[in-house]
């Protein structure tokens, strides 16, 4: 696990040798049960993950409801941002949605270490950019597009994830029920005709 752990990681910085040690003794790899929710609002965030396998779905719990916000899958980080830099309780809810193995990188290391491992400083500065940029696409995707343009956008995008993920799941990411989503594909399948 932990060299498919290093084939994704180069996509976005190669370690060295000294480094890939360090990380092969001190930071653990988990695995979580399909739909196993493993981290729950109201917690505190003590680290950043990084899914070596598998698919992870963030949600929220509204007035009872569970609203989708987003899907991981392998070569992604995400954390609990706030919960994580401000040392608060979380909103957020993490579940694995198949067999799913993930890195755990601890919370701000020490400067020491940063020092010793400079990749690890930019490996956390690259995680909290990527939760950044996600942040910024789920937004802009709900303020710009309409339900059927994010239903084609993440088609165009991520068109293994409806394989991997139940309909409901996906029609709550996009803001709709799941009997519009399917209205939604009956339309789309009969103009492709």
């Amino acid at each position: 696990m932990f060299d498919k752990f290093l084939k994704h990681i180069s996509e976005y910085i190669l370690l060295t040798e000294e480094e890939i040690t360090f990380a092969k003794n001190h930071f653990p790899i988990k695995s979580y049960t399909k739909n196993e929710v493993f981290f729950h609002e109201g917690n505190i965030a003590k680290r950043i993950y990084f899914v070596i396998e598998g698919c992870v779905r963030l949600f929220y719990s509204v007035d009872g409801d569970e609203k989708t916000a987003y899907f991981y899958t392998e070569g992604k980080f995400f954390c609990a941002n706030e919960s994580l830099a401000k040392n608060t309780p979380a909103r957020e809810n993490f579940q694995a949605l198949e067999n799913t193995t993930v890195m755990l990188f601890p919370k701000t290391p020490d400067e020491a270490l940063f020092k010793k491992f400079p990749n690890f400083e930019v490996l956390e500065r690259l995680a909290l950019v990527d939760e950044l940029i996600t942040s910024n696409r789920i937004i802009e995707s709900f303020v710009s597009k309409s339900p059927e343009e994010r239903y084609i956008e993440l088609i165009k995008t991520n068109k293994a994830l409806f394989q991997r993920v139940h309909q409901q799941y996906i029609a709550s990411y996009l803001g709709i029920s799941p009997q519009s989503l399917s209205r939604i594909r009956k339309r789309l399948s009969q103009s492709s005709n």
